[in-house]
Parts: structure tokens; sequence; C-alpha cells
């Protein structure tokens, strides 16, 4: 579409606790966080902002379809730093020799990874 200027506002999770999640993800990312009233919150993560908002059903199917990858250079070290804050490691790392990753899940359940390469 020619003209068109369009780009991400913000990536939003639909989560039961707005406040507790944006200080999970404020204190992995080193972000600020900041909670408007009990129904939503943001992290101001640079160049995205990720915002929670409070909704009456819990996750709905065992994986999502959108995740986030995280970049950090020691997989293990990140995965004990997140896990520190209340995430889940959900498997190994992996890695194939151009790079590696680690499924992760959050104090919700919402997935994640630490990736490198």
């Amino acid at each position: 579409m020619r003209g068109v200027s369009r780009r991400i506002n913000e990536i939003v999770f639909d989560c039961a606790d707005p406040a507790a999640l944006a200080q999970f993800w404020s204190a992995l990312l080193g972000a600020p966080a900041h909670v408007r009233d009990p129904d939503w919150a943001t992290v101001a993560a640079d160049p995205v902002l990720i915002a929670f908002q409070r909704v009456p059903e819990g996750k709905q199917s065992p994986k999502n379809r959108l995740h986030l990858d995280v970049e950090d250079v020691d997989l293990l070290g990140a995965a004990a730093a997140a896990e520190a804050l209340g995430a889940t490691r959900l498997g190994d790392v992996i890695e194939d020799g151009t790079g590696g990753f680690v499924v992760m899940a959050d104090p919700e359940g919402n997935e994640f990874c630490f990736v490198t390469g």
C-alpha cells in the first residue's frame, strides 16, 4: 500500500493482574513500568510499549500463537534471573551453532524465549 505509514503501537497481553505482570516484565527488561489503574499497566521497553490489560478469563490454550523473543548472550543466566522473578523454564537450552534459545513462561503462563545468535 503506497503512502501508508503504519507502525505497531504496542503489544498487549490479556492477563489477570496487569500490575504484577508489568512489574515482572519491568524487572526482566530493566524498563520502566506504569500502572494506570487496576485494569491497565505498561512497560516502556524501547522501541515498543508492552501493555497488560485485565480480562476475566484465564489463558485459554496451552501454547501462545505469538511470543516475545528477548535477546541475551547468557541463556542460562537469563533463565535463572527470570525464574527468580517468578518465570518458569519450559525446556532445555537449544543451540544449533548459529545461536540458541530457551522457552520460558511469565508468572501468568505467557510463553517467551531468551535468544542468542
